[in-house]
């Protein structure tokens, strides 16, 4: 949604690439002025926390892993290092820019997921196909039944899965549209919602068919700490899935590696987004507000996990939760504007065809 908006808004209509463009069929000249303020404050509020979530939920895992491999007991202290550590890294990164940094760190990224996907798929080789299939069909059975939210048997669920992870992405959408946006120039809509909707749906559903039958399959034969004992500790559950295959320390070390490495390119591309909100749209802000803005997304991370201490994860859904709730009435107008937007292009449209 933020990301055609925006697209729209900047390549056809020529305006900058800020959230408040967005707005401007809506409102006008008004976007320019204290409501388009409040606008780009309420993305980078939302941008901020769901980056802050992002890395605490990282550190929380990383630091599980190495628990869980070393056989330590490494606590708050360890995981708010290894944001230290992540923003360390995403800070070079942001200096860089986007060709020197983000844009190395995010293809070894990539390869590096790509082979770790490709080694399950491998190693489970008998179940991993039956399970892609599987979850394509529990998601068209289960999609919307899930997401009804009136008389749900299952409260507790739609609050620490569904809602959480609703919020979650909703936190994340001014900095994903924005990128996403940026590499869109000379897309058509059509072309844009294949590729933006239809290529991450297919590699979600795949990815999550592949390692969640590992987990369910566990389950099911009572297999392994997690079949035995049932979910205990999520952060650590990946690592207790991999200890019943193969090269298992090898592939949690690959795991963690790849936990840290998804997370700087978060933050580092995060970092470069808010520099854009926050100069007005200008895409080469300067480098001492890169800096800025990457050490405020640790900060928030730290102090989230240092406050909520055993009760982190609840203290990191809560914030990313509050700071959705406003930015999700944005995206409801954003569906107004854009719509308004691409009905002033119809009479062009429209002209054309018939010269053709």
């Amino acid at each position: 949604m933020v990301g055609l908006s925006l697209a729209f808004v900047a390549f056809n209509k020529g305006l900058p690439l800020s959230i408040r463009s967005v707005f401007y069929p809506l409102f006008g000249d008004r976007a320019w002025g204290w409501l388009g303020h409040i606008i780009d404050i309420l993305a980078v509020l939302s941008t901020l926390f769901g980056l802050a979530t992002s890395l605490g939920l990282g550190a929380q895992q990383a630091t599980s892993g190495i628990n869980y491999l070393l056989g330590t007991d490494f606590g708050t202290a360890f995981q708010i290092s290894v944001i230290g550590l992540v923003t360390c890294i995403a800070i070079f990164s942001v200096i860089r820019g986007i060709e020197g940094g983000v844009k190395v760190l995010s293809n070894v990224n990539l390869i590096c997921a790509f082979i770790l996907l490709l080694a399950v798929i491998v190693l489970t080789v008998s179940d991993s196909i039956p399970a892609v299939w599987f979850t394509l069909k529990a998601y068209a059975e289960q999609f919307v039944p899930l997401s009804n939210p009136f008389n749900r048997p299952d409260e507790d669920w739609m609050h620490s899965w569904t809602v959480f992870y609703w919020a979650w992405w909703i936190s994340w959408s001014p900095f994903v549209g924005m990128f996403i946006a940026r590499v869109s120039k000379g897309r058509t809509v059509r072309e844009f919602l294949l590729v933006v909707i239809g290529l991450p749906t297919l590699l979600s559903l795949v990815w999550m068919g592949v390692f969640g039958n590992m987990a369910i399959t566990q389950v099911i034969e009572k297999v392994g700490p997690l079949g035995q004992n049932g979910l205990t500790d999520i952060s650590v559950t990946l690592f207790q899935v991999y200890e019943q295959l193969p090269f298992s320390s090898f592939i949690s070390i690959i795991s963690i590696a790849l936990v840290l490495v998804f997370f700087i390119t978060s933050s580092d591309s995060g970092s470069l987004v808010i520099d854009g909100i926050t100069a007005g749209g200008k895409i080469d802000a300067p480098v001492p507000q890169r800096i800025f803005w990457a050490t405020v997304e640790g900060m928030i991370a730290a102090v989230l996990l240092w406050v909520g201490g055993s009760q982190a994860l609840q203290a990191l859904q809560s914030g990313v939760v509050t700071t959705a709730l406003p930015f999700s009435i944005m995206l409801i107008l954003m569906c107004v504007a854009l719509i308004k937007g691409l009905l002033s292009e119809y009479p062009f449209y429209k002209a054309q065809s018939k010269l053709q």
